[in-house]
């Protein structure tokens, strides 16, 4: 099982995506850390602990970190996820409780003590990690691979014409990790391929209600919100999951059918505030990431259908 970290900040598909880390048998997270965006950073560290707990995990550790973004306001996501980024259906409070150490020095620690080991998986603004950054540049470095949920190559945009939510939220963020990037470290899944290659038709929701476990429950439910709002913005055929399918390609990297290498550069202002400059030019910069384009959509739902479907992991001790 891969070793993960997974950053979040916990709405309905973030939801899903720890679902898929927690029970699917692929991976051994060893911490959860939070940030703000879809939600407010104390109800995004709720739902994270409502998320493990559903899938069986409630041993696994979760972080707090930055309630804001780096140099703006919060704007969060409720009016996609609903107020409680769970899509308002009234889900009890957790068990568990937060752990007392900052998320941003859980993310310096961790690699720091296992380098090379550990998969950081983003599936929210980068705040957390541009936090960390700051203060250690060679972080990345120290991670086998970084997966981010972020950005949109197409430039088709779902906050914005051009940009997607996690890294118009927080560009500055998102500036600070591509200039510290990589290819062969750090890989972007964004909306686009969620868009293209992960939204949950009419039948699949019917297959999640009749696979009739907890966990398909669980995640059709919270999603409830989404659809409507995907119905109503996007024009989807159904909602789509960007962070689920950003962690099965964390999973799985098999899933990936098109991928490339390129330099990008985050707008930080105006109209086109967070949307990816990407230069393909001969010209260019050297590459600092690898964009997916395309995933296996059988393959991904899948994988999301047997893990929902299966009994829940059992804990020892």
């Amino acid at each position: 099982m891969r070793p993960l970290i997974i950053d979040t900040d916990t709405g309905s598909d973030d939801a899903v995506a720890l679902v898929l880390a927690a029970a699917s048998g692929l991976a051994d997270v060893r911490a959860v850390t939070t940030v703000a965006g879809n939600v407010p950073l104390e109800t995004g560290t709720r739902n994270a602990l409502i998320s493990l707990e559903t899938a069986g995990r409630p041993d696994i550790p979760v972080h707090a970190g930055c309630p804001r973004p780096m140099t703006r306001a919060l704007s969060s996501a409720q009016h996609v996820h609903g107020q409680d980024g769970m899509g308002d259906i009234g889900l009890p409070d957790p068990v568990t409780v937060p752990r007392g150490a900052h998320a941003v020095d859980v993310l310096l620690s961790l690699p720091r003590r296992l380098p090379g080991e550990l998969t950081l998986v983003t599936l929210a603004p980068l705040t957390n990690i541009a936090a960390a950054l700051l203060r250690d540049p060679a972080l990345l470095t120290r991670f086998r691979h970084v997966y981010c949920m972020a950005g949109a190559a197409d430039m088709a945009g779902n906050v914005s014409p051009t940009a997607e939510f996690n890294v118009w939220a927080d560009p500055e963020a998102a500036r600070v990790l591509t200039q510290a990037a990589t290819p062969d470290k750090v890989t972007w899944i964004g909306w686009d391929v969620s868009r293209r290659d992960a939204v949950m038709t009419p039948a699949d929701q019917r297959r999640l209600e009749e696979i009739g476990t907890p966990l398909a429950s669980f995640a059709h439910r919270i999603n409830r919100t989404v659809a409507d709002w995907a119905r109503d913005v996007t024009g989807l055929a159904g909602y789509d999951l960007p962070d689920p399918v950003a962690m099965a390609v964390a999973l799985k990297p098999d899933l990936v059918t098109e991928q490339e290498e390129a330099h990008v550069d985050i707008a930080l202002d105006g109209l086109t505030r967070g949307q990816m400059v990407i230069d393909r030019r001969r010209t260019a910069p050297p590459p600092n990431l690898t964009l997916v384009r395309r995933v296996h959509e059988a393959g991904f739902k899948r994988l999301l259908f047997d893990t929902v479907a299966a009994p829940l992991p059992r804990l020892i001790g």
